[in-house]
């Protein structure tokens, strides 16, 4: 397993731990997940759930939901529709807990191997569709908030050197 540079610490961490084992322990260690998976609090949303949140290619019907944290990172929550869903449940739990609370430029980064890192290569086509579906749409979540990011700090800048130039036109006035 090579795992790049930058990569979220947690993420990281759950790779090592998938990395030497059989497929035999890979199936019980992702059924752990997914029994851990709890669905997208009312809070943050209700059936019907938004198209604009289903995850692309996901048999599962799959929908990500990414809360803005007061520190500038995302809270991930998910709904599973399928109930026999249990690779989106899975992996829907190591996105919270491994992406959750990270940087947003790491979670852009992370490259979408991972996905295969964990569930293993003979992952059916359909189903890894469905899962790069899901990383997929956290990613585009995270780069919609750096771009919202770099357009304030670009008109922040303008404002600031703005200011300068007035400042310094009034000074010169006096």
């Amino acid at each position: 397993m090579t795992t790049p540079e930058g990569l979220p610490v947690p993420l990281t961490s759950l790779l090592a731990e998938f990395a030497p084992v059989d497929r035999g322990l890979r199936a019980e260690m992702l059924i752990e997940y997914a029994d851990a998976f709890t669905p997208v609090a009312e809070s943050v949303a209700r059936r019907p759930y938004p198209e604009s949140a289903r995850a692309p290619r996901c048999e599962s019907e799959a929908y990500v939901f990414a809360v803005d944290r007061p520190d500038g990172t995302l809270d991930l929550q998910f709904a599973v529709e399928n109930p026999q869903g249990l690779s989106a449940k899975a992996w829907a739990v190591i996105l919270a807990e491994t992406l959750a609370g990270q940087p947003l430029e790491q979670v852009a980064r992370v490259p979408q191997d991972v996905v295969f890192e964990v569930f293993g290569r003979d992952l059916s086509m359909g189903k890894g569709q469905g899962l790069l579906g899901m990383l997929e749409v956290v990613q585009h979540e995270a780069r919609r908030r750096l771009e919202a990011r770099r357009r304030a700090d670009r008109k922040s800048t303008r404002l600031n050197s703005s200011h300068q130039i007035i400042s310094y036109a009034v000074f010169c006035l006096k």
